[in-house]
């Protein structure tokens, strides 16, 4: 056994006479249920085909077992490498299986022959392969009409996944933004070391100290490309934007992380050049910081009135998120 989850084990399995190493997860259904989303999952995987993808290989049912056969993956996770093991990933590494799976998920979103929703874009997915290559291992996507259940990790759901319990691309776009901040700071996306801590919200607050790079991960030791850098975190906090219409397509993350666009300026409140709410936003927090700078006997209790146009607290604004 290599590992276990909710749907159940996952064993390394050596075929005979060859040597080959594969993986096989056993499910144990519970219910009709089980079987029903066994049959989808074997619908919607056996034809998926990427570099970047764990690829499924067969399957078989055999009394109440239901096995699926995967491409084994030697390394691991990205997970282990960031925080269980004592193995360390280079900047280089990091940036390449990033690249990897931006390339995977562009691949469901767009180029297979139907919009495939992943649904579970975390670091313990994203397996390390033997030439140190991402693969994003894919186990409970779905076909873009069947979205009506949260399925996720908490600290990667996207805030409107969480409202409708409807998932989409961009709720997708959203975790793996979230991957992107965790794989560059080493942290992860809440709790870490603090009951309070939002990994999010802490890149969001190291960009308004105009020091984004303080949020590396430390034990890089400053050992990566500044450039690189800054355009991840950056890229982390546009993917996980609250609006999910002020999220990239994943076609547009892969062309900033291969540098074939440039990425949007982000500014000290996470705004970016292209948010289409951004100038209404800016334009609302400059009205804040006049209400915020107006003595109260020149009417500041009208002015704050006046800012509730923009929909949200001014706490809410301030922090940009």
């Amino acid at each position: 056994m290599i590992g276990i989850g909710g749907f159940g084990a996952v064993y390394r399995a050596i075929i005979p006479n060859s040597g080959s190493l594969l993986a096989v997860k056993k499910i144990t259904p519970n219910s009709i249920q089980g079987i029903r989303e066994f049959a989808a999952e074997i619908e919607s995987l056996g034809r998926l085909r990427h570099k970047n993808l764990v690829n499924l290989q067969g399957w078989c049912k055999q009394r109440s077992d239901l096995l699926l056969v995967y491409d084994y993956i030697p390394n691991g996770s990205l997970d282990f490498f960031l925080y269980g093991g004592q193995r360390g990933l280079s900047w280089e590494q990091r940036f390449r299986v990033l690249k990897g799976i931006a390339a995977g998920l562009l691949y469901l979103h767009e180029e297979w022959e139907q919009v495939v929703i992943h649904r579970d874009v975390k670091s313990s997915n994203v397996l390390i392969d033997g030439e140190m290559n991402g693969r994003l291992l894919y186990s409970h996507g779905t076909a873009a009409s069947h979205t009506t259940n949260v399925v996720g990790t908490v600290g990667y759901i996207a805030p409107e996944l969480a409202r409708t319990g409807k998932a989409s691309t961009r709720s997708d776009v959203f975790a793996f933004g979230v991957l992107l901040l965790e794989t560059a700071s080493g942290r992860r996306p809440i709790g870490d070391g603090d009951g309070d801590f939002i990994l999010v919200d802490w890149v969001t607050e190291c960009l308004q100290m105009g020091s984004v790079l303080d949020s590396a991960d430390a034990r890089l030791e400053r050992r990566y490309v500044a450039e690189e850098m800054e355009m991840v975190l950056g890229l982390g906090l546009i993917c996980s934007h609250q609006r999910q219409e002020s999220r990239p397509t994943m076609r547009q993350v892969v062309r900033y992380l291969n540098c074939e666009d440039q990425l949007p300026t982000v500014d000290r409140r996470g705004y970016t050049d292209d948010d289409a709410l951004g100038s209404a936003r800016r334009a609302n927090s400059r009205l804040l910081e006049v209400v915020m700078s107006t003595p109260p006997d020149l009417g500041s209790a009208d002015m704050y009135s006046s800012s509730s146009i923009s929909g949200g607290s001014t706490s809410s604004i301030y922090n940009g998120r």
